[in-house]
């Protein structure tokens, strides 16, 4: 799994990173054929007492990408929220792979047919 992680107009700092990877951990708990992540941190400069933190993720799984954005005013919240919406998204990617995998076809066991007996 390639995990980038980048900030716009913010600095990733080795807390943030590690925050981030401990966040991550639990979604590769629920899924783990995750071929990439890519995480965007971002300040929008507004101003200044409108100032917003924004955190998105791009997961790229086996037959989709799972997009997620978060806005807040502190970057640990935007993350947490973040993390919250892509634990959802995968869980629902998950059972929709698991509802498609239907079991093959099994040789009924029941009373013979009456009509084929004639």
């Amino acid at each position: 799994m390639n995990l980038t992680i980048s900030g716009h107009h913010v600095e990733v700092t080795p807390a943030i990173r590690e925050y981030l990877q401990s966040k991550l951990a639990r979604v590769k708990r629920h899924f783990d054929h995750v071929i990439d992540i890519a995480v965007i941190l971002a300040v929008d400069k507004l101003p200044e007492k409108e100032r917003r933190q924004r955190a998105e993720i791009t997961v790229r799984l086996r037959g989709k990408d799972v997009h997620v954005e978060s806005i807040a005013h502190d970057l640990y919240a935007a993350i947490d929220n973040l993390m919250d919406k892509l634990d959802r998204q995968v869980l629902k990617y998950k059972t929709r792979l698991q509802d498609y995998q239907h079991p093959g076809l099994k040789r009924m066991d029941s009373e013979p047919d009456p009509a084929a007996a004639m």
